[in-house]
């Protein structure tokens, strides 16, 4: 149903993929934060399991999806979720909620970071005031939060992107990148891993520009334009981000580069099923959001709970997905991306 790109994940995911109807709703809300003081230890009524999350931004279906999942964890063990995020993808909005948790002593925070060092501050000022720090999608610095939960490794996310796109075109001529914010930590990560493999690995294939549409839709929308007027030979886009991917699907729709320019990248299902049914875009890949939310609940709840410490070695359980272990960095792997194209996209829902 589905095909992998990277190494074989440890935790099986078809299982995951199947469930998503019931376990991803997509529009995350939730209950406010608590105001009790954080605890640790005491698996059971004296841990406080009050947990916000902290995406990037509001109005992004990327973050309403990985939300949705870490609410449905947090309600399977008892906890109290609730998501408090800045309307635009800023550090500065970020660090506003962050103190503003800190100071009703949340239990946990689950952050996606829009800046890698900007936000330490307010990180440790949380977690000085025994607030449980956990990143994912994109990390802050590694002493600036206690985990990191990566959705998949840099180099797969970044290898199947290069392989989509470099398939579509032949493998050779122009191709462009559409990110989100300059300062976002995993986009940047991959861009130049992509880079180092379009240079090692494809040698007909010309990165041309790199442009950032700031994980807005209009932004991103007129960057696309932008692009295509500037390289008229432009064979490809691969946009690294689930808002440009959309905004550039919707321009190339109906514009007279439908067919000609290819379009790759990371999206979700749900976004980009028209453009994949009516030929806009061939194929694109993703991990599975929704759990990537779930498990950075369940291992906000296992600090919490003093189960792990971030330890290398660490282990804890997560629900329906299973055991992990905490890697190198105070890092959990969720899993392998997937590709998603007209043969497959309608067993998905998320």
């Amino acid at each position: 149903m589905f095909q992998k790109f990277s190494r074989t994940s440890g935790v099986a995911r078809a299982g995951a993929f199947a469930a998503l109807a019931v376990s991803v709703a997509l529009v995350a809300t939730g209950c406010s934060a608590g105001t009790s003081t954080p605890t640790e230890g005491g698996e059971g009524g004296d841990a406080n399991l009050a947990i916000t999350f902290v995406p990037k931004n509001l109005g992004n279906a990327y973050f309403d999806t990985s939300d949705a999942g870490g609410k449905e964890a947090i309600e399977e063990f008892g906890g109290t979720y609730d998501e408090q995020a800045p309307a635009e993808g800023t550090p500065d909005g970020q660090v506003s909620f962050i103190n503003t948790l800190t100071q009703q002593q949340v239990g946990g925070i689950a952050l996606s970071a829009n800046d890698p060092t900007a936000l330490c501050d307010a990180v440790n000022e949380a977690r000085d005031a025994g607030v449980k720090v956990v990143t994912f999608d994109s990390d802050t610095s590694v002493d600036c939060r206690d985990l990191y939960i990566n959705q998949a490794t840099s180099e797969g996310i970044a290898k199947v992107q290069v392989d989509l796109i470099a398939e579509q075109i032949g493998d050779e001529g122009q191709v462009a990148i559409l990110s989100a914010t300059a300062n976002a930590t995993n986009q940047n990560a991959w861009i130049e891993l992509m880079k180092a493999d379009i240079e090692a690995n494809h040698p007909n294939i010309e990165l041309v520009d790199t442009v950032y549409g700031d994980d807005d839709d209009q932004t991103s929308f007129d960057k696309t334009e932008a692009l295509l007027q500037t390289y008229p030979d432009l064979k490809g886009i691969i946009s690294p981000t689930t808002v440009g991917i959309a905004a550039a699907a919707r321009y190339l729709q109906t514009s007279d580069f439908k067919g000609k320019v290819q379009l790759t990248g990371l999206g979700t299902p749900n976004q980009m099923r028209d453009y994949v049914t009516d030929g806009t875009v061939t194929a694109f890949a993703l991990w599975n959001p929704a759990d990537l939310g779930y498990l950075a609940a369940y291992a906000t709840k296992a600090l919490i709970e003093g189960t792990i410490t971030g330890e290398e070695g660490d282990k804890f359980e997560a629900g329906k997905l299973g055991d992990y272990e905490v890697g190198a960095d105070a890092t959990v792997l969720l899993g392998d991306p997937y590709t998603f194209n007209a043969d497959n996209i309608a067993d998905f829902d998320f």
